[in-house]
């Protein structure tokens, strides 16, 4: 935590992110930043000016810093910077000095609040690791080595089903509809390359990541852009779903006594992958590495087997049982084979929607990784279907396609057993493509206020802890919902990831045909081709499956429309209320200034000195008095009560202008205080507050670990030790909404911070309410 007075002149304001995934401090339009002047201006009328607000500070407001960045380094427990108290007035022994270059975070005395709970911290440290600062987003990047399973995982397991999905509708034609197996697996690999090759140009264009909610509202407009990120939000939660029901099902295969345990071995691995994902991309990245690697490993061995054992026979395929068809050989029915099998090219844009989490050059990294990744999904999604027609496999209902291969090919040896572990591995954590790319997405859609502001922030671990947990919970009820069978869900999967697919290519032909750069013929017609191979598997999928479960897809897209649309009206509401408005005072004027217990630039003190129950003065230049302490509540009269008024603030808006007239209205010391989750954030804000006027003392926290809650009690207990006969008050600006069901998407800090506060003596929360 680091404290800094507001004493700049830089007028800058902007909004950009000063930390990836913070919530960055909102701009002000030129209008608004002429209101902001003119309303400082009417402060400056009324206002006893700053210098005396400031000389009426009973504490001194710099309690220390933080080290510098390269210094810090998290300690196993610690969460924050303890503030140390200074002064002589401190309760308890003041810490010692530092080392050189600061204390280490973490160590040193902890706040009481947080005594109380030291348990609950220390078990959340020992499960997720220590908090990381804001300067370790490098480090949490992946190089490609890394980044390919845990961003491929998905479209390369995907083999896994996908083949067996595709066999699965066309054997209902007998040997006939089986004759299509292989047309219709060209195809596929046809479409794997063309949509491959199309997110190479999206990764071009969009260097700093460019998933299909970024293309479609870029290019198409704000619901088509929503519209997408519905799909995609639908095809990661499947993704989970499926992806562990495969891994159960491989499970199963090799250890049938465990069919009865399907559900709870599925919410048990969902439960895995959220633990694994909350400590972070990197420790993430590293378990689910090896893996990946070894079902790639499995694959390319049993498709080589199997070419092997076929060239023995001079690659006859092995006749097949007699099967007697159910339904009719059709074109409906070779689409819906075409649909099923098309799941195998899920996961294929989750490089382009996670290009900011590469090492650096990051777009020239994610192409090549999804070179890779698309080369080895067309290479084991061929592979497998060939050594299925070759050796005559079918699909059957208590063994995957892969099992009856792996024992043609293996026996029940160790390379069987190797193969369906590394299968059922694979499959369980090719969850984690999603649990990478949904969160990213919800984020996005936070910034632009279609979703709850909570979710655009990142966690202790540099993850988006929120989004991920979100995930967990939805994808677990699907698979509970159905009962973890891979068959019912598939036909929910394909409309999503193809929706998004589709408008991803048509916002990308939109954007070349507007920019024409070099070679802007070339990339469009890449993206055109994409676009319309991707929108018939949608119409495909939406037909032929609509019975089967695709209409809960098409529901959920819907859903999700009416409700990211409605959040945002309702944010557009709030922020126009807000909007600071140009008024001049009417009322009789009358100077507003501290009732300070000393003369201030020869005005007399307000009380008797001599009274017997009289406060020792306060020192004008903030230093802190020789006021005898008095812990205990023991107040009874009015002139028992010492006042220290702190406001906090956010942003400059209506509410926080109430929160800051109403804290000088009551004439008491007064301290602004504002959280700021880096250096250049904090910055920005001061150039906004010297706009104003700079007419009240303010002190800005820089808070690394993106916490808000935390260092603010650690700061006001510093404070209440700095002067235990001080009651303070805590004033924070709310917004209160008439309809309940929105409380949801504002802040609950004053909740929090009242909850926190409440082991310490004379601390009071009061919130100033705004009603939207």
């Amino acid at each position: 935590m680091s404290g800094t007075r507001g004493n700049n002149s830089n007028t800058k304001s902007t909004r950009s992110a000063a930390v990836p995934g913070s919530t960055p401090l909102r701009a002000l339009d030129a209008q608004q930043l002429r209101v902001l002047g003119s309303v400082g201006r009417e402060w400056r009328r009324v206002s006893a000016g700053p210098e005396v607000w400031r000389r009426a500070l009973p504490v001194d407001p710099d309690l220390g810093s933080l080290p510098a960045p390269a210094q810090i380094r998290p300690a196993r427990f610690g969460r924050v910077v303890p503030v140390s108290p200074f002064g002589p007035s401190a309760s308890r022994t003041a810490a010692p000095p530092a080392p050189p270059g600061g204390a280490p975070p973490g160590e040193g005395p902890p706040p009481a609040p947080v005594d109380r709970t030291r348990a609950v911290y220390r078990m959340r440290r020992l499960l997720l690791g220590p908090a990381l600062a804001n300067t370790a987003i490098a480090r949490e990047r992946m190089r490609k080595l890394v980044a390919l399973p845990v961003l491929s995982a998905d479209a390369l397991s995907s083999v896994a089903y996908g083949p067996e999905a595709l066999l699965a509708v066309l054997v209902l034609a007998g040997t006939a509809g089986l004759g299509y197996s292989t047309p219709v697996a060209a195809t596929i690999v046809f479409l794997m390359l063309a949509i491959g090759v199309s997110y190479r140009q999206t990764i071009r264009a969009y260097p700093r990541g460019g998933g299909s909610y970024i293309v479609a509202s870029d290019n198409l407009g704000r619901v088509p852009g929503l519209t997408a990120a519905a799909g995609l939000m639908t095809d990661y939660i499947l993704t989970v779903a499926v992806s562990v029901s495969a891994g159960v099902a491989a499970i199963t295969s090799a250890l049938p006594s465990l069919a009865s345990s399907v559900v709870p071995l599925g919410v048990a691995a969902i439960a895995v992958l959220l633990a694994c994902n909350l400590r972070g991309i990197r420790q993430a990245g590293a378990i689910f590495a090896a893996p990946t690697y070894a079902f790639v490993i499995a694959m390319l061995a049993l498709i080589a087997a199997g070419l092997a054992d076929a060239a023995d026979r001079g690659f006859h395929a092995v006749p097949h049982p007699p099967i007697h068809a159910t339904e009719g050989l059709g074109i409906l029915l070779v689409m819906r084979a075409f649909a099923s099998g098309a799941t195998a090219m899920t996961g294929i844009e989750a490089i382009s929607n996670a290009v900011p989490a590469f090492k650096p050059v990051e777009w020239r990294n994610a192409r090549t990784t999804l070179t890779w990744m698309v080369g080895l999904l067309i290479v084991l999604f061929a592979g497998i279907i060939v050594i299925v027609h070759l050796g005559g496999i079918l699909p059957e209902s208590k063994e995957t396609v892969l099992s009856q291969l792996a024992h043609l090919s293996f026996g029940s040896g160790p390379m069987y057993v190797f193969t369906q572990a590394a299968t059922a591995a694979v499959l369980l954590l090719a969850a984690n493509t999603a649990f990478n790319d949904f969160p990213r997405v919800l984020s996005l859609l936070a910034r632009d206020d279609h979703a709850p502001r909570l979710f655009a922030r990142m966690g202790d671990r540099l993850a988006f802890s929120n989004g991920i947990i979100l995930l967990s919970v939805l994808a677990g009820l699907v698979y509970v919902a159905f009962d973890g069978r891979t068959a019912s869900l598939i036909p929910l999967y394909a409309v999503g990831v193809f929706l998004a697919f589709t408008l991803s290519q048509a916002g990308m032909v939109v954007h070349w045909w507007r920019l024409r750069d070099r070679h802007w013929r070339k990339s469009l017609l890449f993206n055109a081709v994409g676009g319309v191979l991707s929108s018939i598997v949608l119409i495909t999928a939406g037909i032929t499956k609509f019975t089967e479960g695709a209409w809960v897809a098409l529901v959920a897209v819907a859903l999700f429309l009416y409700v990211t649309t409605h959040i945002r009206r309702h944010y557009d509401t709030v922020a126009a209320a807000l909007r600071l408005q140009r008024h001049s005072i009417e009322l009789p004027r009358r100077t507003i200034a501290p009732r300070v217990e000393v003369p201030i630039q020869g005005v007399e003190s307000s009380r008797d000195p001599s009274h017997p129950r009289a406060p020792q003065a306060f020192a004008p230049n903030g230093e802190v008095g020789r006021a005898e302490e008095r812990p205990e509540e023991t107040e009874e009269v009015p002139e028992e009560v010492r006042h220290f008024t702190l406001v906090l603030i956010e942003t400059l808006d209506r509410a926080g202008m109430r929160a800051l007239a109403y804290a000088a209205s009551l004439q008491q010391p007064v301290l602004v205080i504002h959280v700021s989750t880096a250096a250049d954030e904090a910055e920005r804000f001061r150039g906004q507050w010297q706009l104003w006027g700079d007419h009240l003392p303010l002190q800005e926290l820089v808070s690394p670990y993106r916490a808000v809650v935390a260092p603010l009690v650690n700061y006001i207990e510093a404070l209440h030790h700095q002067r235990p006969d001080l009651t303070l008050t805590v004033i924070l600006p709310e917004v209160v909404v008439r309809q309940r069901r929105y409380s949801a998407l504002h802040s609950r800090t004053a909740a929090r911070l009242r909850r926190a506060l409440r082991p310490l003596r004379k601390v009071v929360v009061t919130t100033v309410p705004f009603h939207v």
